[in-house]
């Protein structure tokens, strides 16, 4: 289980997060819905250690990850997709991919994923030597992806994964999703798409200025007359 309780983040002495709770058990995919600038990314962003907590806890099966830092939160098993995707421009699409499991070593293990995962995105298979910066924006979600999965984390955590991608792509995306969800990675999805987030979440919460204001299964969510009007 991971779980924020009480948590107040923000950075630069500026605070975005007013007391968040929020629970993510193991297995479960969870969405975060809520408009631009409410604290979906600044959520993300305490639990890896980029954005700073001056109060409450965050901690990963009860052990404390509070003000971490982004490697000790991917020692932990907790991967980010970060909005800006973070790619390595100048680097080929396999060297961007290897980066992702650097971590774990060199092992027969590590191999084996590297081309488990080029099956599940083939479009990668076919531009392995190419430049990370000369892929479509689809191509460069799916890299990003990827290369969090080479870490094999228990946790992945993705920012506005549908953010500036034509639709055809954005269905691409989410069956990707749906595949890595039933195969033991639990998701927490930050998602402007809150139609699509709630197509794929068991759990839903709305934040509103730094604080959750709506939480329930994502039949509850879709079924609240607040939530359609504001999200759906």
């Amino acid at each position: 289980m991971l779980s924020l309780r009480n948590v107040r983040a923000g950075y630069g002495g500026k605070e975005v997060l007013h007391g968040l709770n929020l629970a993510v058990p193991r297995g479960a995919v969870v969405t975060l819905l809520g408009a631009n600038g409410a604290g979906k990314s600044t959520t993300l962003n305490a639990i890896v250690g980029l954005a700073r907590c001056s109060d409450g806890s965050i901690e990963l099966d009860g052990v404390p990850l509070t003000n971490g830092t982004p490697d000790q939160a991917l020692r932990r098993g907790i991967a980010l997709v970060a909005e800006q995707r973070e790619l390595f421009g100048g680097m080929s699409v396999s060297d961007n991919l290897r980066l992702g499991g650097l971590l774990r070593g060199r092992s027969r293990a590590v191999a084996e994923d590297f081309e488990k995962l080029l099956d599940t995105f083939p479009r990668l298979r076919e531009r392995l030597a190419q430049p990370a910066r000369t892929l479509s924006g689809g191509e460069q979600q799916m890299l990003a992806i990827a290369r969090a999965l080479m870490a094999r984390p228990a946790y992945l955590l993705l920012d506005e994964p549908s953010l500036g991608l034509a639709p055809r792509i954005v269905d691409e995306i989410f069956d990707i999703i749906r595949r890595i969800s039933g195969e033991d990675t639990t998701i927490l999805l930050v998602e402007q798409n809150a139609m699509l987030a709630l197509e794929v979440a068991d759990y839903g919460y709305v934040i509103e200025t730094g604080e959750i204001t709506f939480e329930g299964d994502a039949d509850a969510l879709r079924g609240s007359a607040a939530v359609q009007e504001s999200y759906l």
